[in-house]
């Protein structure tokens, strides 16, 4: 008769703090997979409120680390700029919270979840890096460069909290290659052109009339215009990869990336509508807005078509007593990599 073993006992701990750790979450669970989609929400939500500061030239609208030498909040004596700042510099600190909230509920499990136990810290950290930037940036008079790099600082919390999405719904454990060898890199070298499309559209707006500027100028060094077509040289190079992609991925049945190609591309497709529409219309600052969130869903959604090259092998622990957990309804395999 095969010997029966006992568990151990989960140990607790006394008092209120033990209490508490008591009732967190031991596995992914509804609480939080809340968290995190709250989170990442949140970190596309602040591109867009960093945007309107910067498209409306409140970024002076309120004083650095108090919005007067007097007082935290915007005074009726200020103008509708330090609502503007206000209002970017108070849901940052809801981005914060979200952040932390994710940090404490998978806490309990983080051994056994070091993957995303290491995201939450990322983001975290990043939400701090975020407050310093902005509070140097109002010391200095939102130079430019500086204005480019809370953007992209922005955009890499989002691709990181867009990961944490991702890997929650997955085991632990060995992940094995989801797609032919060739996709994969296609994949690589249309989430490198997208960097570029970013970044040389992170130049032009910088370069751009907005921010209280009324033409187009040489603020950050380079010139708006010639920008305005470099941009889009790497940006019309990313919808073709895409599409070639799908093409690719329909043809071969690659159900593992189909639907993350098909959001890519449809997000691209509206950021090219809008990218069209803001230049033959002397860059609108709310078209301009959308265009830089839009920016930021993008780069989640390449993050998710990224990750989603490789699927789980052997599950965790179901693994170590079937020898063929994890690989059945998997699909053709491909090699580790």
């Amino acid at each position: 008769m095969p010997e029966i073993v006992t568990p151990p006992a989960r140990r607790t701990r006394s008092g209120f703090l033990g209490r508490v750790h008591d009732r967190l979450p031991d596995r992914v669970d509804l609480r939080v997979r809340i968290a995190a989609w709250v989170s990442f929400l949140l970190e596309v939500a602040i591109v867009g409120t960093g945007g309107a500061v910067r498209l409306t030239d409140s970024g002076l609208g309120c004083e650095w680390p108090l919005c007067t030498p007097d007082s935290l909040f915007p005074t009726a004596a200020q103008s509708y700029h330090s609502l503007i700042e206000f209002g970017n510099r108070g849901l940052s600190f809801f981005v914060g919270l979200a952040a932390i909230a994710v940090i404490v509920l998978i806490s309990r499990f983080r051994a056994e979840r070091r993957d995303l136990w290491v995201m939450s810290w990322i983001i975290f950290a990043g939400v701090l890096v975020q407050a310093a930037v902005g509070g140097i940036l109002v010391i200095f008079q939102l130079h430019p460069n500086m204005v480019a790099f809370h953007y992209l600082v922005s955009l890499v919390l989002v691709a990181v909290s867009a990961a944490f999405l991702v890997r929650m719904g997955q085991p632990r454990g060995a992940r094995v290659r989801a797609v032919p060898k060739g996709v994969a890199i296609l994949v690589h070298i249309t989430s490198f052109v997208l960097a570029l499309t970013v970044l040389f559209g992170v130049l032009t707006t910088g370069a751009g009339p907005h921010s209280g500027d009324p033409a187009v100028t040489l603020r950050n060094g380079f010139d708006a215009t010639l920008l305005e077509h470099v941009h889009s040289w790497p940006a019309y190079a990313l919808f073709a990869l895409t599409l070639a992609l799908l093409v690719i991925t329909l043809a071969n049945s690659l159900s593992a990336i189909r639907n993350a190609v098909i959001a890519l591309l449809a997000i691209e497709l509206v950021q090219i509508a809008v990218g069209l529409y803001q230049a033959r219309n002397a860059l609108p600052p709310l078209a301009v807005g959308v265009h830089m969130v839009l920016a930021a869903i993008l780069v989640a959604a390449c993050t998710v078509l990224v990750l989603r090259l490789k699927r789980p092998g052997a599950t965790w622990p179901a693994a170590a007593s079937t020898p063929s957990a994890g690989t059945a309804d998997a699909g053709p395999s491909h090699p580790r990599d």
